[in-house]
């Protein structure tokens, strides 16, 4: 199964502000999707409150219960969504939550 990932420009304001027209409805769609795993939804929480901010793919792999490279198809999706950045380090790859990613859901989910 292959996932369509679109970036989240978010350019929508709160959904109780305003009704949403039909380009942002459809990016706050892809964004949500995107977030409806709950192994996705779990590893952007773990890298989001990481005490220092970010995560080792390496570290994600026993707290998720998965497969190393289910893992990296998981945390792949959501760099390639821009809820994570990711910097190869070695062999490894480091990953950080993109905070204006987050805030732009936050927004558009307040009420």
């Amino acid at each position: 199964m292959t996932t369509k990932v679109t970036p989240f420009e978010g350019c929508c304001g709160s959904l109780a502000a305003d009704a949403l027209g039909e380009a942002d409805a459809v990016e706050l769609a892809d964004a949500l999707k995107v977030l409806a795993d709950p192994a996705r939804l779990r590893l952007l929480s773990m890298v989001a409150s990481s005490a220092t901010g970010e995560a080792c793919a390496c570290d994600l792999v026993e707290p998720l219960g998965r497969s190393q490279p289910t893992v990296s198809h998981h945390l792949s999706i959501l760099v390639d969504a821009g809820f994570l950045s990711r910097e190869k380090r070695g062999k490894w790859a480091w990953y950080r939550a993109v905070p204006e990613r987050l805030e732009m859901l936050r927004s558009a989910l307040r009420a």
